[in-house]
């Protein structure tokens, strides 16, 4: 069934500034069948020590604001992300967040998809 509602936002809007270690945000922004796009927000988390992220969908994802540290299983140190990077990973590529900015929100547009 085709999608009949105009939907629209902004990436920005609602970001808390204060610090909150032990959420990150996750907004959904479009879902249909395949697809899944979401913003997180950030606040100095990072991955819990001997997790890796192993996920059934490819997924793309840009830093919009703030900066991070993302590590592949395979690589031996983090790839730093600021503002703008973005990076594809394939389904089933093991990674971690190895670490976001403390000072600032880190804002995430992830794109997970078939």
């Amino acid at each position: 069934m085709p999608v009949t509602t105009i939907q629209a936002g902004n990436l920005f809007a609602d970001i808390s500034t204060a610090s909150s270690p032990e959420n990150e945000d996750f907004a959904g922004i479009l879902a249909r069948p395949g697809l899944k796009i979401e913003r997180i927000v950030s606040h100095g988390q990072a991955s819990p020590l001997g997790f890796w992220y192993d996920q059934p969908q490819n997924e793309w994802v840009i830093v919009l604001k703030g900066s991070a540290g993302l590590r592949f299983e395979d690589e031996a140190a983090a790839r730093t992300l600021n503002a703008g990077d973005y990076v594809f990973i394939p389904a089933g590529k093991r990674h971690r967040v190895e670490w976001t900015a403390p000072a600032e929100p880190t804002v995430w547009l992830a794109v997970h998809f078939d």
